[in-house]
């Protein structure tokens, strides 16, 4: 829960002036020995803490989204296995998952999205990654549209979604082979071109690296670039620059 949902409550009488003063006082973390939980990342960023499930132990998967789960009344985990999803829905059977995403979360119901952001991706061999990009700025609150499979090998898919394309106040491009994708989209909008190279490709791609540094490298002005694969943080800065672009600051 954020500072404004918890001042909204106390001003509709639906929480008191103690109750409201015990949370605040709460540490900006919640200490669980084997992890710090940041409860307040919210009220700092305007994002909640988000679980990256891989690599996690079952005993500390299930904690952590029992206690955001309580704290948020929500919950978002990255690179989850169908094996933890299982895991998690025998507690929390609300969770959903999305196999190929690797997204498993709890979301509340009617959230509000605002502005528009368009995911591209160059091959359906990308989507994986796009959809990770995103199903993130649609729960981080943005209005998404896909145009998936636009590579440059048949530029004229792309240019026949161009008016869509030019419509976003961000545009997340996610490509492998040798990453062109980006570029093309980075000469045709005027609006932020988040680039996101995958490890997708053969030998001399280096799993992404080619399309990489293609990307840091181009030519066209406007574009960002993040990790290989890291859908998940293109999504999050392409809600954040379509939160200025609406002047959405919830």
């Amino acid at each position: 829960m954020d500072t404004k949902e918890i001042l909204l409550q106390v001003k509709n009488g639906k929480m008191s002036i103690e109750e409201a003063e015990h949370h605040f006082r709460k540490a900006p973390f919640e200490e669980l020995g084997y992890a710090k939980l940041d409860t307040h990342r919210e009220i700092r960023s305007g994002f909640a803490e988000v679980i990256f499930c891989s690599g996690k132990s079952d005993e500390h998967l299930l904690h952590i989204v029992g206690r955001l789960y309580e704290q948020d009344g929500e919950v978002f985990g990255t690179r989850a296995s169908k094996e933890q999803y299982e895991l998690v829905r025998k507690v929390y059977p609300e969770v959903t998952y999305d196999p190929l995403s690797r997204i498993l979360k709890i979301e509340k119901e009617g959230k509000k999205r605002v502005g528009k952001i368009v995911v591209c991706s160059a091959g359906t061999a990308d989507i994986p990654v796009a959809e990770e990009a995103a199903q993130t700025a649609e729960y981080f609150g943005t209005n998404v549209e896909r145009v998936y499979d636009v590579g440059v090998s048949g530029i004229h898919r792309l240019l026949s979604q161009l008016d869509t394309i030019q419509s976003a106040n961000c545009v997340v491009a996610v490509a492998g082979m040798e990453g062109a994708l980006a570029s093309v989209v980075g000469g045709l909008v005027d609006k932020p071109v988040i680039a996101v190279p995958t490890s997708i490709g053969y030998g001399a791609s280096f799993h992404g690296v080619s399309a990489l540094l293609t990307m840091i490298n181009s030519c066209a002005n406007g574009i960002a670039v993040v990790n290989i694969d890291n859908g998940y943080g293109a999504g999050y800065m392409a809600t954040q620059i379509n939160r200025l672009g609406v002047g959405h600051y919830e």
